[in-house]
């Protein structure tokens, strides 16, 4: 069965707020910063940089990357994490386009 427009749009838009939700946290956006500096990252690397324990960084990574923000990748006993840039791009670009059918110009 073929997805109806109202219905692809309302799993968009669940698709972006669980995005935005993800972001909302000031603790998630370091780590997104910090994953960004580098190709990727252990856990251990970003407690490292940041002021948090190691539960709340796994907490906070385990929530980007259900959101599709951050890629999990297993390497042998570690964790690697980096940013998944289309997503973050995607994010930008529904962003953009709410905020121009929202607020048109004039």
């Amino acid at each position: 069965m073929i997805e109806s427009l109202p219905e692809a749009r309302s799993a968009d838009s669940r698709a972006m707020a669980l995005r935005l939700a993800a972001l909302s946290h000031p603790a998630r956006i370091e780590i997104l910063k910090r994953l960004s500096a580098s190709r990727c990252c252990s856990c251990r690397e970003v407690v490292d940089h940041l002021d948090l324990a190691q539960s709340t960084v796994s907490q906070h990574l385990k929530i980007l990357v259900e959101a599709g923000l951050v890629r999990f990748e297993a390497d042998h006993q570690r964790s690697r994490y980096a940013v998944d840039h289309s997503a973050l791009a995607s994010v930008s670009a529904s962003l953009t386009d709410l905020v121009n059918s929202c607020c048109p110009s004039r």
